[in-house]
C-alpha cells in the first residue's frame, strides 16, 4: 500500500489546483460531475490492471468500447423494450472478446501485444464496415441513464472498485501477481497460469463493456467514442505505479492513476491548454515510468553486503 501513496499525493495536489481555478469544483455537484466523467477511464484502468499485473497487455479495449456503443445503438434504435437484452448482449460481447484474447495469448502463445493489437484492428475494421463511418440507430433513455445520471455512474464505479479490491485480496489475486512476477515459479507451485491469464483478459473485456455502457450514455453514439482509450488506460495503470512487466502494483493505485490523469486533463483544460497535448502527456508518462523502473531494477537486484561480508572483505 505504501507504493500507492505517491499517486494519492499527486491526485490531492491536482484536485487542490482544480479547486483554486474553479471554486465550483469544491461543491458536491461539481466534484461528483468530475467523478462521473472519470468513471469510464477508471473502470478501464481497473480491467487493464488485471492484465498488466499478470505480465500481459490489452490494446483492444478502446475499439471494444466503440463496438459496444455502436452495436447497442443499432440494435436498440430507440426501442426502450430492447434495452435490457442489449445490455446483456454488450456484457457477453465484452467477455467473449476478452476470452478470445486470453486464449490466443496463452494457448497459441501469441504475444499479447500482437494478439490485442490484431483484435483492435479487427474490431475497428468491423465497426467501419458495418457503419460506413457513420453509426446508425439510437440508444434508449433507459440505456443512457447509466452514463448520464451522476448517481448511477458513481454507484457503478464504486461497485467495480469494491469488486476489483475483493478479487485481488482473494486467492485469484495472489495467483495473478505470482504469475506476473515469475510465470515458471508460479506454475511449479501449482498455479494454473493459463487459466489465470485468460480470466484476467476476460475481466478486462468485461470492464470495457461496462465502460462502453457509461460512455454511450455520457457521450452518445460515435464511431470514435473509444478512440485512444487503450493508451489512456495503460497510462493510468503505469501512473499508479504498476510495473509493466507484471507482478507488482495495486489495483487501487491503478484506479487512482486514472483519476489523476483525468484531473490533469481537467486542469489543462481550465487553463486553456490544447487538448491535443493529451497524447503527448500520456507518452511522456509511459516513457518516464518505464525508465524509472529500469533505473530502480538494477539496484533492487544488487545484493546487500552483510556486516560479516564487510569484515571478511577487509
Amino acid at each position: 500500500m505504501k507504493r500507492a501513496l505517491p499517486i494519492f499525493a499527486v491526485l490531492a495536489v491536482l484536485l487542490a489546483a482544480i479547486a483554486l481555478a474553479n471554486p465550483f469544483f469544491l461543491e458536491p455537484v461539481g466534484f461528483l460531475a468530475f467523478v462521473k466523467r472519470a468513471a469510464p477511464l477508471v473502470i478501464l484502468a481497473a480491467g487493464q490492471y488485471f492484465v498488466i499485473v499478470s505480465g500481459e497487455f490489452d490494446l483492444s479495449v478502446g475499439s471494444l468500447v466503440t463496438v459496444e456503443v455502436v452495436v447497442a445503438a443499432r440494435l436498440i434504435d430507440g426501442n426502450e423494450d430492447a434495452t435490457w437484452p442489449v445490455l446483456a448482449l454488450v456484457v457477453v460481447i465484452g467477455l467473449l472478446v476478452g476470452l478470445v484474447n486470453g486464449a490466443v495469448t496463452t494457448l497459441l502463445r501469441v504475444p499479447s501485444f500482437i494478439t490485442t493489437l490484431g483484435m483492435m484492428l479487427i474490431l475497428s475494421g468491423a465497426v467501419f464496415l458495418w457503419t460506413g463511418g457513420a453509426p446508425r440507430g439510437a440508444l434508449s433513455q433507459a440505456f443512457r441513464v447509466f452514463g448520464r445520471d451522476t448517481l448511477w455512474s458513481v454507484l457503478i464505479l464504486a461497485a467495480v472498485g469494491v469488486a476489483a479490491v475483493l478479487l485481488m485480496r482473494a486467492d485469484f489475486g495472489r495467483t495473478l501477481i505470482a504469475t506476473g512476477d515469475n510465470e515458471r515459479a508460479a506454475a511449479l507451485s501449482g498455479v494454473r497460469v493459463t487459466r489465470v491469464r485468460i480470466l484476467a483478459f476476460a475481466i478486462s473485456g468485461l470492464a470495457a463493456a461496462v465502460a462502453g455502457i457509461l460512455l454511450g450514455g455520457f457521450a452518445g453514439v460515435s464511431a470514435q467514442v473509444g478512440q485512444g482509450l487503450e493508451f489512456s488506460a495503460i497510462t493510468a495503470v503505469v501512473l499508479g505505479g504498476v510495473v509493466l512487466g507484471g507482478g507488482r502494483g495495486s489495483v487501487v493505485a491503478a484506479m487512482a492513476g486514472a483519476l489523476t490523469l483525468e484531473a490533469l486533463f481537467t486542469l489543462l483544460n481550465l487553463y486553456g491548454i490544447s487538448g491535443a497535448l493529451e497524447f503527448t502527456v500520456q507518452g511522456v508518462i509511459i516513457i518516464a515510468a518505464v525508465a524509472a523502473g529500469a533505473v530502480r531494477l538494477p539496484f533492487s537486484l544488487t545484493p546487500r553486503k552483510s556486516k560479516g561480508d564487510a569484515h571478511a572483505a577487509s
